[in-house]
């Protein structure tokens, strides 16, 4: 009896020691597999903010540099997604102007042709007043 119970108090003991050692692992996970559950879904600023709570409540763990190059990665992105879309912004705001400009031109090249055709009526014009001045 006195052996059984030996062993089942090293029994507990093991297991309590290997838990305890498994502890500093597996602390926060929850946290960190919710950044990255965010972060596979697409919500990118939920995500940066979940690591950053995570490395907040634990910025020893084995993962928090994962957890800080997942964050400094997905703010990275997050400014490449806001230049992409200042610089398409950009572009369709040049492609108005282009398209201004174009219709300017038309206008001009038009109204071009108008004053040549005028001016050529003008030279005719000029030519027989004086021809009925020669005769």
């Amino acid at each position: 009896m006195r052996r059984l119970r030996r062993v089942l108090v090293a029994s507990l003991l093991a297991a309590a020691a290997g838990g305890c050692a498994l502890y500093p692992q597996t602390r926060g996970t929850t946290a960190l597999d919710r950044a990255d559950r965010l972060a596979r879904e697409g919500a990118l600023e939920d995500a940066v903010t979940a690591y950053g709570e995570y490395l907040t409540q634990h910025p020893q763990t084995e993962a928090a540099p994962r957890a800080t190059a997942s964050r400094e990665t997905l703010r990275a992105l997050l400014g490449a997604r806001g230049e992409l879309t200042r610089l398409r912004d950009e572009l369709a705001r040049l492609r108005e102007d282009l398209a201004r400009r174009d219709s300017d031109l038309i206008r001009v090249r038009q109204e071009t042709e108008r004053l040549k055709t005028d001016l050529e009526r003008l030279k005719q014009i000029d030519l027989k007043l004086e021809r009925r001045k020669v005769q």
